[in-house]
């Protein structure tokens, strides 16, 4: 096998990925609604893909660039594989909403209907409420010399109608645009009685009344669409005098980025197709037919009143691992390792409350990644700030996707006194920390939380992560140095406990392989397993690929892209790689090294990616408690490598196997498995203490996104 052989191509890995998800919305062992949340979610991962991925390499190939990646395929060659495979992928999608969903939706009593599947009186509620609610929305876009194609919005739902003038035969067909308005729910509910409920889609409506919109024209057809544009950022921030106003601005033009990607409604006709990629500044290939509802995720509201708990995941009870005693006393005494969303976020949420109450905090020093909508954090910190403590915030302005959530957070921080930086020059700041400093006597202590996952309450519900809470004086100063290098004019100082990105992480890193590789050769124990979100730095891959022919046994747990080929006779036997897709976002990253039966366990915020490793600020955190590593090892590592429910192990081609659990093995499916631990701790609690109900955590909203995080 040659060295191009030794690397999965990064794009073709993160659609298997996507794969993955899809099987969740067609596995039928999963709750219906929830399965649509899964078919929603390929959607705007596919959305991603485009904006970021599909838009690099066009721009790869637009630079005339063809030298081969890591996987030895060109830009040009992994496009035409990647396009082969989205078409695969859509094609399975809409096939799993036409075949499965769609129909077990109206068994249930959730009909989507068509026009013609409604009666006389259904049609007079339908125009009344198009004239009532809708048409005053309408802006009808015409294409003419006088009206040139319109700037239409990345992700926008639309609709090209083909007309012609009843007066001027056939030289007067022309085209006009009607965007679907997004203000208006595009799931539009028949008020029938009854448990059964009907819905029609916005845009059957607006079909239905084209005539009323183009007066003195006859419909010829008309066609959904939606462009898919180019997200990225380009911000040159060396150059920029002030980078919150600098971001703001690009945001403002990626709605207006260069077409990638047209999705039409299938039989619109070949010749208004070339009309529309034209205008778009798009090839043959760019475009992808659609047979069935445009963009899935607005298809996901369906019961938003909650009727239809059964169709759900049932909700489940939170650990709650807030004490009785004092809360930095009870931090101070030992270390405490929270696994969410099993354990409550409450518990961080709590942290930043005491210390903004507790006259004795000095300070406060946090980083906010994705801020989210949850106010509670901020509510904290402006307390704090307005009485009188020193509250300082690193807000990455630069989070994907989360900018505009991120620069509202910022101003509203500001607003109140809050101390608020954006980072360094150049590097993202991806690194989750929160730094208390408390006078107790005589001294100043350092309480910090670190953690894989963002301050935001809202997401610690779905995703998976893994936090610390400690009052250890090395942790609290290498917090205290990273804080001040992020705020300050300082040079990296190396840090005690911690291992930080870009100074140090990737070295580190592929030494502690290493010595598991010069451990089995010498006759040690050795052993690794890696839990993270992709893995593509070609570097540690290889470092992997040799610890394997030195005899160690590597279980990787990965989630998403995975660059590494598993099982390969010579190069990498005893590597197996599996994925686990299910409920939760598989999101907290964990690095175990057996270190000759005295194991090494890192825990943080960084995949290893050439980015996290060179382009941004990453943290990881050792846990020196025995009693944590115990349960990181025992409970939180076995239960993953014994799931056989939820698994999909990686094959050396790139693709994955589901895992079946045998005739003698019982079912296991980790994240059921967590949960019971998580149930069994709370009702223990809640005996003990007496205290009524813990917060039930119910999932009703998905992560929008399950690639980019």
């Amino acid at each position: 096998m040659s060295g191009n052989d030794h690397f999965i191509n990064r794009e073709l890995s993160w659609l298997e990925f996507n794969r993955r998800v899809l099987e969740e919305a067609r596995d039928d062992a999963n709750p219906l609604l929830e399965r649509l949340v899964f078919l929603g979610i390929t959607s705007s991962n596919l959305d991603e893909f485009f904006e970021v991925r599909v838009a690099g390499l066009k721009q790869q190939i637009e630079a005339g660039i063809v030298s081969p990646g890591p996987d030895g395929r060109s830009p040009q060659e992994t496009l035409d594989e990647a396009m082969n495979l989205v078409r695969d992928i859509v094609d399975l999608q809409y096939r799993t909403w036409r075949e499965r969903i769609r129909p077990c939706l109206a068994r249930e009593g959730i009909v989507f209907c068509s026009m013609d599947d409604l009666d006389a009186q259904d049609l007079e509620w339908v125009d009344r409420f198009y004239f009532e609610q809708v048409s005053s929305v309408l802006t009808p876009l015409g294409i003419d010399q006088a009206h040139p194609f319109p700037q239409l919005l990345n992700k926008s739902l639309n609709i090209m109608v083909e007309l012609r003038m009843s007066d001027r035969g056939d030289e007067g067909n022309c085209l006009a645009i009607v965007q679907v308005p997004r203000i208006l729910s595009r799931l539009v509910r028949l008020p029938r009685e009854g448990r059964v409920r009907h819905f029609v889609l916005l845009e059957e409506v607006i079909f239905r009344h084209l005539t009323d919109l183009f007066p003195g024209n006859i419909i010829l057809g008309h066609w959904c669409f939606r462009i898919t544009r180019n997200s990225e950022l380009y911000i040159d921030e060396e150059s920029s005098a002030n980078l919150l106003r600098t971001v703001e601005k690009e945001l403002y033009n990626r709605r207006k980025g260069a077409a990638l990607r047209l999705e039409i409604g299938t039989g619109c006709p070949a010749h208004l197709q070339v009309r529309l990629t034209g205008f778009l500044g798009l090839g043959e290939a760019d475009v992808h037919p659609i047979r069935g509802p445009l963009d899935f995720t607005r298809l996901t509201g369906v019961d938003e009143e909650g009727r239809y708990p059964e169709l759900r995941y049932e909700p489940f009870a939170a650990r709650s691992l807030e004490p009785e005693e004092d809360y930095f006393d009870w931090i101070a005494q030992q270390d405490h390792l929270l696994h969410h969303p099993y354990d409550n976020f409450s518990s961080v949420i709590e942290f930043i409350k005491k210390a903004a109450a507790d006259p004795r905090v000095l300070a406060i020093k946090q980083t906010l990644y994705r801020s989210g909508s949850d106010e509670r954090i901020f509510e904290a910190l402006t307390r704090a700030a307005r009485k009188g403590k020193q509250v300082t915030v690193v807000v990455e302005l630069k989070a994907r996707f989360d900018e505009d959530n991120n620069i509202r957070s910022a101003r509203k921080l500001e607003e109140e006194g809050v101390h608020v930086l954006y980072g360094m020059v150049g590097y993202k700041i991806h690194c989750k920390m929160c730094l208390v400093l408390r006078r107790e006597g005589t001294r100043i202590r350092r309480y910090v939380h670190l953690s894989t996952g963002n301050y935001n309450p809202s997401t610690a519900r779905l995703y998976t992560d893994i936090g610390l809470l400690s009052a250890r004086e090395d942790l609290g100063e290498d917090v205290g140095g990273i804080f001040n290098l992020l705020t300050g004019i300082c040079r990296y100082q190396p840090t005690r406990k911690l291992v930080v990105a870009p100074f140090d992480m990737h070295r580190r890193m592929i030494g502690l392989v290493e010595q598991e590789a010069d451990n089995s050769r010498k006759g040690l124990p050795a052993r690794i397993i890696l839990k993270m979100n992709a893995l593509v730095d070609p570097d540690v891959i290889e470092a992997l690929y040799l610890a394997s022919q030195a005899g160690v046994r590597i279980d990787l747990i990965i989630r998403g892209i995975c660059c590494l080929r598993p099982g390969v006779p010579g190069l990498s036997e005893r590597i197996t790689v599996r994925s686990i897709v299910g409920r939760f976002l598989e999101h907290s990253r964990i690095f175990c090294f057996g270190n000759a039966s005295r194991p090494r366990i890192y825990i943080g915020s960084a995949d290893w990616m050439p980015r996290n490793f060179f382009s941004r600020i990453e943290v990881l955190f050792p846990l020196e408690d025995g009693r944590l590593r115990e349960r990181v090892m025992n409970e939180i590592l076995d239960t993953y490598l014994a799931d056989n429910v939820k698994s999909r192990i990686m094959q050396s081609d790139g693709t994955y196997r589901r895992l079946s659990a045998g005739e003698n093995r019982p079912l296991r499916n980790s994240q059921e498995s967590f949960l019971e631990i998580s149930s069994d701790t709370a009702t223990k609690e809640r005996r003990e203490r007496g205290s009524g109900e813990l917060q039930m955590q119910v999932r009703r909203e998905p992560p929008s996104v399950f690639s980019e995080q």
